[in-house]
């Protein structure tokens, strides 16, 4: 994927959008109960660098301190999940559902299946991790 990619998404109400610049980390569907209280299912993002991302709308965006050291971005208006930042990481996870089509983004693996609700099968095929895994920065 070229360097100079720009892809652009917002919440469901457009209170919030948003336009990242660059390569992105494939994505990661989190299972973990925090993510799926939040969405419903679980949690499925990409990350960028901080400086490769602008965001209008920001003072519409509502940080949930979900933990000591990160926290959670909503629309305040609609209640769109949209971000995920951990407070040391020059980085910041962004909802795959949240970009607008065609996004060209592809999930490799799931976190935190030793969490996931009862209620559904992990079946892509794709690594199923109890936990985080290697090289990937999250809450414990």
């Amino acid at each position: 994927m070229p360097d100079d990619q720009i892809r652009t998404g917002r919440c469901n109400c457009g209170a919030v959008t948003f336009r990242t610049r660059g390569e992105l980390r494939e994505i990661v569907a989190c299972h973990c109960s925090q993510c799926r209280r939040q969405t419903g299912l679980y949690y499925a993002a990409t990350n960028v660098g901080d400086e490769n991302i602008e965001i209008e709308g920001a003072e519409n965006i509502t940080w949930y301190h979900a933990s000591d050291f990160a926290r959670r971005g909503f629309c305040a208006t609609c209640g769109s999940a949209l971000f995920w930042k951990h407070q040391s990481d020059p980085f910041i996870s962004v909802l795959a559902g949240a970009f607008d089509e065609p996004s060209g983004l592809t999930m490799t693996k799931h976190i935190f299946c030793a969490d996931k609700g009862d209620f559904y099968e992990i079946g892509d095929g794709l690594p199923q991790y109890a936990k985080g895994s290697a090289g990937l920065l999250v809450a414990e």
